[in-house]
C-alpha cells in the first residue's frame, strides 16, 4: 500500500509513503471532518490511498494572494 500526495491546486506530486499498513490516525486523517476527508481523501482499489494536500509553491502564492483561493487552479 502507498500514500500518494499531490497539490490539490495545481497537481503537482508531493511525495509517497510506502507502507505496508499504517494507522490513518498518525497520519492526521482523525482531524478532519467527514466532508474534509470525502474531499482530500480518495481510496484506490489497489489498496493505494490518494491524498489532496498543498505544495509549498502554492501555500506561498496563496499566502500573498488571498484572492487566488477562488481558483480551483493554480498555475505556478
Amino acid at each position: 500500500m502507498a500514500i500518494h500526495y499531490h497539490c490539490r491546486h495545481c497537481g503537482v506530486h508531493i511525495g509517497s509513503i510506502d507502507v505496508e499498513s499504517v494507522e490513518t490516525n498518525r497520519l492526521g486523517f482523525d482531524h478532519l471532518t467527514e466532508e474534509d476527508r470525502s474531499e482530500m481523501i480518495q481510496y484506490h482499489q489497489t489498496g493505494d490511498v490518494e491524498v489532496k494536500s498543498i505544495c509549498e509553491d502554492c501555500q506561498e502564492s496563496l499566502s500573498k494572494n488571498p484572492g487566488y483561493y477562488e481558483n480551483d487552479y493554480l498555475i505556478h
